[in-house]
């Protein structure tokens, strides 16, 4: 079998894969954030944490929820890492420095799981599974909670009530993302994935020295890295590592985990705006880049000229023979359209264009599909943008789901879309401009410019995969990048909130012969166009000094 037919043949198990699970998963993820029913392990936490999850909240509240306990996760895992050496099961690790304690912390609570570490040479027991691993569960969890808040405002009217964030974000945790990653972590365990807590132990001779490995819960941190579209790896490897992703059977599975929820909830947006049409108009926007950027990146690893290519039949630097060519480029586009950041080859080796691709896909604002819920709540902020272009087109007030688009919800628009871009290219050019961030740069020219402005791409907009050839393990990088994680995160979803309570606010218009189908093919065209036309004028000029650069002079 060809490669390329081989590459052709698992995006297509993919692609059935997810529609086989797309309306189950999808219609229970409805009921349960539309359900009033708590199960007994949920009042035994709302009990624990002093909340009453009956209490409707509106947007202020809501958001107020949101930002507490985002802060105090920063805090407790801070304070885990920098106490790690007087803890149990450490594998003799000592306390983490200040500033990559800072920088971890800000990471996996902002779902981005940028790593400037080693994680086998740096993190024990305790600190994975007890502050990483948990933090997979809750940012994904919050970042579900936010986008069903944002649907609640388009389904409710003449109310500024959005749900209640604690019980949003406990269902989130122990009805989806628990029961899914149990049965994932069985099935990465069947493939050879690891599950244990031994420690330090040496694997043989290795270039004149002892090479030692540490065992972990593994299996357990995989499934929910990637079904939480976190990222962040057990090994400095990442999903390249055997131990995380043995082989090609499981490294599909992990494509699945990273793409099943975002997909899926588009069809709780559907159900719970009253209109299924509309989630597959959403669904239809999203497949079309998701598959649209796969193949482009398929073709341009698999046909990159260049006699070493020719040979290996096709760009095979930096990828691991056991994925190929078509399991690393599904893998990549896969990991960069949404804010996942696992990688099972290393993109700094990708063709130029190759590489600008992954770029790009961080730069649409990873919602094709996006992360878990920051997807949906993206794409949407994105409808709203095309509605409002429409409506200057024709003439018409734009609406939107039976909501007037009006000077508010435009204005709060616009501030989600404008925020990331200001941090990605505002930290880029500062270490630019520079002299000693430049310093961390293993290559020069425009490869060396890419790697500064994947990071901050990939911080900013809770990625967290990295170019390689960057030392980010600085002061400057750990500092500026942890930033760009927490105002990339937390930011945007002042805005999400504040447009969902506005939203809820307004009395429903009805539908008349002028109104905009949003349901319509036509609708679907013109929101990837806008995307495609807003993401081009605000990056073109940085990916021309970047990736274009080096593709062009290939």
């Amino acid at each position: 079998m060809s490669p390329v037919l081989a590459g052709v043949l698992q995006l297509l198990a993919l692609v059935a894969a997810l529609a086989l699970a797309y309306r189950p998963l999808g219609d229970y993820m409805a009921k349960v954030y539309s359900s009033d029913k708590h199960l007994r392990v949920e009042k035994w936490i709302y009990k624990g944490i002093g909340a009453n999850p009956n209490t409707e909240m509106r947007w202020p509240a809501y958001l107020r929820g949101v930002l507490a306990f985002s802060a105090m996760s920063v805090l407790f895992l801070y304070l885990l890492q920098r106490l790690q050496g007087s803890l149990p099961g450490s594998l003799g690790f000592q306390a983490i420095d200040p500033d990559q304690a800072f920088n971890t912390a800000a990471s996996f609570v902002a779902n981005t799981n940028w790593q400037s570490y080693y994680g086998e040479q740096a993190m024990g027991h305790v600190v994975q599974t007890g502050g990483l691993a948990v933090q997979n569960f809750v940012s994904a969890a919050v970042g579900i909670a936010v986008a069903v808040a944002l649907v609640r405002g388009f389904a409710r009217s003449r109310t500024g009530e959005l749900g209640n964030f604690w019980a949003d974000l406990v269902r989130g945790v122990v009805r989806i993302l628990i029961p899914i990653s149990v049965i994932g972590a069985i099935v990465l365990v069947a493939c050879g994935a690891i599950q244990n807590f031994s420690g330090i132990h040496g694997v043989g001779q290795f270039m004149g020295g002892e090479q030692q490995w540490n065992g972990g819960a593994v299996a357990s941190q995989e499934v929910i890295k990637e079904l939480g579209t976190n990222g962040g790896g057990y090994f400095n490897a990442n999903s390249a590592h055997p131990f995380e992703n043995p082989n090609p059977l499981s490294n599909l599975f992990e494509i699945f985990l990273i793409l099943v929820i975002p997909f899926a909830l588009t069809r709780t947006f559907g159900k719970m705006v009253g209109s299924v049409k509309q989630g597959y108009a959403i669904l239809a926007t999203m497949a079309t880049i998701w598959i649209g950027f796969t193949a482009l990146m398929m073709w341009t690893e698999f046909h990159h000229g260049g006699p070493a290519f020719d040979l290996a039949g096709g760009a095979m630097e930096g990828k691991e023979t056991r994925f190929g060519i078509g399991g690393s480029s599904l893998f990549a586009t896969s990991t960069t359209l949404t804010s996942t950041g696992a990688v099972n080859s290393f993109h700094s080796s990708y063709t130029g264009f190759g590489g600008g691709i992954t770029m790009l896909g961080m730069q649409l604002g990873e919602i094709a599909p996006g992360g878990v819920g920051s997807g949906l709540y993206g794409m949407l902020i994105m409808a709203i943008i095309a509605v409002f272009i429409a409506g200057l087109m024709v003439g018409r007030t734009p609406e939107y789901l039976g909501k007037k688009i009006g000077t508010r919800e435009i204005k709060l628009a616009a501030c989600y879309i404008l925020i990331t871009p200001a941090l990605v290219l505002g930290f880029t050019g500062a270490s630019m401009a520079l002299s000693t961030p430049k310093d961390s740069m293993l290559n020069s020219g425009a490869h060396g410019f890419s790697e500064i402005l994947y990071a901050f791409t990939s911080g900013a907009n809770n990625n967290g995969s990295a170019f390689a050839g960057l030392t980010a393990d600085t002061q400057w990088f750990n500092t500026t990048i942890g930033l760009a994680m927490l105002l990339g995160r937390f930011l945007p979803m002042v805005f999400v909130l504040a447009l969902a309570g506005s939203l809820a606010e307004q009395k429903p218009i009805p539908a008349t012969a002028g109104t905009l189908r949003t349901e319509k093919p036509l609708f679907t065209g013109l929101l990837v166009g806008t995307i495609m036309i807003i993401t081009g004028l605000t990056y073109f000029p940085a990916l021309a000094l970047g990736p274009l650069a080096e593709g062009l002079a290939s």
